[in-house]
């Protein structure tokens, strides 16, 4: 068994175009949530959305690549281009034959849906661009980083709703950690602010009008965002081989179903993921500094999650900071957990635990410290970043200091 360390990572959020934008703009209580420009708000209940600002693909790719993929590709080979060229790793035969490409995401290529039904039901058009298939597959960002980078190892998504991220990691991090692989491009991609999508969330009712409040008491539920985080995790051993930069040592992988309510969450299973990142990072509840939480700001989400932590963590629970940076990002689905990774790694490194902006008063279940509104110096060894998704489906990473 191998201990696994991040060496490169690249972000695009509403929070900024690269990752050390939105490490930033996390650290400093930034929002990235407005009224939404991609689709008429005129003809939406719930206005708001996390939206990259001032992006065109053209700046990163070229034409022929973009008339070939779907948004959500665009913004996975964006990011991954920064955290591979960040990790200063180059695919030779060797490495390349094993290196992994494993990403998660929760819906695909759903602009390209959106417009060619659109196009399809709407205009009454008989024919749609040869391409639309291969846009819209779910694994269409992760083939376009192995040829982006000449990647021949195992390449392929994972679809779990809002855990995608996490799953897609922890995925990874057990194959480089058994020795399978030496080293894996890994995280989250989506692109869901659609007219389609985002109907189809206001018709669920757990959708902000206004904004994303964590916690709070007059929490009135999640806003929309869209991104993909990707980092790079390699073997310790081959990391300081090369003096690679170590972000973090990724210690373990914890994950649980609810078996339960499709979109009700438990504090069982999710107590269950928490446990199982902890063990099998061989960690005690007391070497944990920081917590990001999955945090949607719904009405069942926060103290299910709250009453987790407790379940998991017991005392300890209340002597540290827990926040979500879904207050700032939005709520990505399919990349939430790898956005949420990379602002967990910022913590870390900095020393500095994001806030829970937009937070008021606690809600009820809601009796833990959720670093309100200003983000807060705090050494942190240790930490866990949750993600739980719709369906039951739990997963959580414990990430340590590499000093």
């Amino acid at each position: 068994m191998h201990r696994v360390v991040i060496t490169g990572v690249g972000c695009v959020s509403s929070l900024g175009l690269t990752a050390a934008e939105h490490i930033q703009a996390t650290r400093e209580g930034v929002s990235g949530l407005a009224t939404v420009t991609s689709v008429d708000p005129d003809k939406l209940l719930a206005k708001m959305a996390g939206e990259l600002k001032n992006f065109d693909p053209a700046d990163y790719l070229d034409r022929k690549t973009l008339n070939m993929v779907d948004r959500v590709a665009v913004l996975a080979l964006v990011a991954g281009a920064e955290a591979i060229a960040d990790s200063g790793l180059t695919f030779d035969d060797e490495l390349s034959e094993l290196t992994a490409v494993i990403l998660g995401t929760g819906v695909g290529g759903m602009k390209t849906v959106d417009e060619n039904f659109h196009r399809l039901y709407a205009e009454g058009a008989t024919r749609l661009h040869p391409f639309v298939i291969p846009k819209l597959m779910a694994n269409a960002a992760a083939s376009q980083l192995t040829m982006a980078h000449g990647i021949k190892g195992p390449a392929y998504s994972i679809a779990s709703a809002c855990s995608s991220a996490n799953h897609a990691i922890g995925d990874a991090f057990g194959k480089v950690r058994s020795g399978q692989m030496r080293a894996a491009v890994t995280g989250g991609c989506e692109s869901c602010i659609t007219y389609g999508t985002m109907k189809g969330w206001e018709a669920l009712r757990v959708v902000a009008p206004d904004a994303c409040r964590p916690f709070s008491k007059d929490r009135k539920g999640m806003i929309l965002g869209e991104g993909a985080g990707i980092v790079v995790l390699e073997r310790l051993e081959d990391a300081q081989a090369r003096g690679a930069k170590i972000y973090a040592e990724l210690a373990g992988f914890g994950m649980s179903s609810d078996a339960g309510d499709l979109v009700q969450p438990s504090a069982d299973g999710a107590a269950r993921a928490i446990r199982g990142a902890l063990r099998d990072a061989g960690m005690n509840p007391e070497d944990i500094d920081y917590v990001n939480a999955h945090g949607t700001g719904t009405p069942a989400n926060d103290p299910t999650e709250t009453e987790a932590l407790k379940m998991a963590l017991g005392d300890h629970a209340r002597k540290i900071g827990i926040s979500s940076t879904k207050s700032m990002h939005g709520h990505a689905l399919g990349a939430a957990g790898a956005l949420e990774l990379i602002a967990t790694l910022g913590a870390l490194e900095g020393s500095i635990v994001p806030p829970t902006i937009t937070f008021t008063e606690a809600g009820d279940g809601c009796d833990l410290d959720y670093v309100p509104n200003v983000a807060r110096d705090v050494s942190v060894r240790a930490a866990l970043s949750n993600s739980f998704a719709f369906g039951g489906l739990n997963a959580v990473l414990a990430l340590r200091r590499f000093d």
